[in-house]
């Protein structure tokens, strides 16, 4: 998971990763925000850090019924690659959040990138601490989109994802 020193941050924000997302990646600080976390959940696919994507899934996840080494297991066989990541919407409300977003990804060279709506919960963790963890998520291939009129947002996402 070793990045170039200086190098760009794999979650596509523009910053160098040591600013970026490799603190949450290390374990020195939370992300403040949903939004945040999702762009260093994004950035850790790209990196292969299954640990840190094992440790940022809430406990109410499904993938936390499975044993730990075989979940960190699953989450480091992606061999996909994360060409582009844009965030297209979110919203807080207390606990929780939902991030709208455009996730570029490509596996053997064919483009399977998604749009998804995740959510967000902040979680009770150790020493009276909180931190957002992922809880689950809604998706749909971009090719399944079709052309769109206007900027996605989460109203007109949940509308085309019941469809």
């Amino acid at each position: 998971m070793a990045t170039p020193r200086g190098a760009s941050c794999a979650c596509h924000s523009g910053l160098a990763y040591a600013a970026c997302c490799a603190p949450f990646h290390r374990g020195e600080r939370e992300a403040p925000d949903a939004v945040a976390l999702m762009r260093s959940r994004y950035a850790a696919f790209a990196l292969r850090d299954a640990a840190y994507l094992a440790r940022t899934l809430h406990d109410e996840h499904p993938d936390r019924s499975q044993p730990e080494a075989a979940l960190r297991r699953s989450l480091h066989a992606d061999r996909r690659r994360y060409p582009s990541l844009a965030i297209l919407d979110h919203r807080s409300r207390g606990r929780t959040a939902e991030v709208l977003f455009r996730a570029g990804v490509l596996e053997a060279g064919r483009d399977v990138s998604f749009v998804e709506l995740s959510d967000f919960a902040l979680a009770d963790l150790e020493h009276g601490r909180c931190g957002w963890r992922y809880l689950s998520g809604v998706l749909l291939p971009v090719s399944e989109l079709g052309p769109l009129q206007a900027p996605l947002q989460i109203d007109a996402f949940l509308a085309l994802a019941a469809r």
